[in-house]
């Protein structure tokens, strides 16, 4: 997946390159830095006494020494005033800066802490929307596996409002498939048994001969409908988007998609299939249309549906901001 979230420890993360939220000096400090430098050994320090510094909204490029990951990039990100003197620009600048060095460096996979969301007391939902805005239009040029790693639950939000809205309409959809009754329950269950039972007999009296259904059931074999992969390949052809841009905006791998183009009769997951819909800013008819082609279905009894049903009906197809959502109540994320 090309953007993903995580609860991890960055230093624990098997990966091309780690960015360290770090300081001005670059000679470690608390928080994720401490961590970082206490993990890589001194050797990552005397090497950062080499660099001389770093400013705020740049980024340099170390070894990792012994980290399990090649490089640290070293992004010193914006301490928070009050939001208008220039913070948002530099920590987009502290994104773009990691980005091209890990590109610069062939990394295939890098993950980032949220930087200055911390003791630089960058508001944790305004941080978090700058670092998947930046890490996704990047990922809509370039192919590279981005993480962005939170330590903690406490450490991850997203906007109060856009939260409250979800949950709100999860309250609307999603509980009520919840709160049954018992007696009203079992009054459904014995009306469908009494309908199986009287089908049943039905069904007896008119079953046709094996002999009968052979023709229509070999006919109908032959004209089967058009697959996942046809329908896909079909929408992406009437939108007018290339291949590329079709897999990057559904947050998809290349190989992945390589996969679903060159087999017709390609499987794929429901988070998979979903991305897809969404990469296609399909409305909600269409969007279970494809996904009935890959054998599944929207459903109340779902919060995983029900969220992704919620950006549809609203109009935002931003596969990242979903993601972001999707996380926040516990839920898979969209992509391969």
């Amino acid at each position: 997946m090309p953007l993903e979230i995580v609860r991890n420890d960055i230093t624990k993360m098997k990966v091309d390159a780690i960015v360290n939220a770090a300081n001005t000096s670059l000679l470690g400090g608390g928080g994720v830095d401490g961590c970082i430098h206490r993990a890589a050994g001194r050797e990552l320090l005397e090497e950062c006494r080499t660099l001389g510094g770093c400013e705020t909204g740049s980024a340099k490029i170390t070894g990792g020494y012994a980290l399990p990951c090649r490089y640290v990039i070293h992004a010193v990100g914006p301490v928070w005033r009050d939001g208008r003197h220039g913070e948002r620009e530099l920590l987009v600048s502290c994104y773009k800066t990691a980005l091209a060095l890990a590109k610069e460096h062939g990394c295939r996979s890098v993950a980032f802490p949220l930087i200055s969301s911390g003791i630089y007391g960058y508001p944790k939902d305004q941080a978090l929307r700058v670092a998947v805005d930046t890490i996704g239009s990047f990922l809509l040029e370039n192919d590279m596996s981005v993480c962005l790693v939170v330590f903690d639950r406490a450490a991850y939000q997203i906007g109060g409002k856009l939260f409250a809205d979800i949950g709100a309409y999860i309250d609307d959809h999603y509980v009520d498939e919840h709160t049954d009754k018992r007696c009203e329950r079992r009054r459904r269950n014995q009306l469908l048994e009494e309908e199986a039972a009287f089908g049943s007999a039905e069904r007896a009296d008119a079953r046709p001969t094996a002999a009968a259904c052979a023709p229509g059931l070999g006919d109908r074999v032959k004209r089967l409908d058009e697959s996942f992969s046809q329908m896909l390949l079909r929408k992406i052809d009437e939108k007018g988007l290339t291949d590329a841009a079709c897999y990057k905006k559904a947050n998809i791998d290349r190989k992945l998609f390589s996969k679903i183009r060159s087999d017709v009769n390609y499987k794929p997951s429901k988070p998979t299939a979903l991305a897809f819909a969404v990469a296609l800013e399909l409305p909600l008819a269409e969007t279970e249309e494809l996904l009935r082609k890959a054998g599944f279905a929207l459903s109340h009894s779902s919060k995983f549906d029900v969220i992704i049903e919620y950006f549809i009906q609203t109009g935002n197809y931003n596969v990242f901001e979903i993601n972001e959502a999707l996380f926040a109540f516990d839920q898979s994320l969209l992509g391969a």
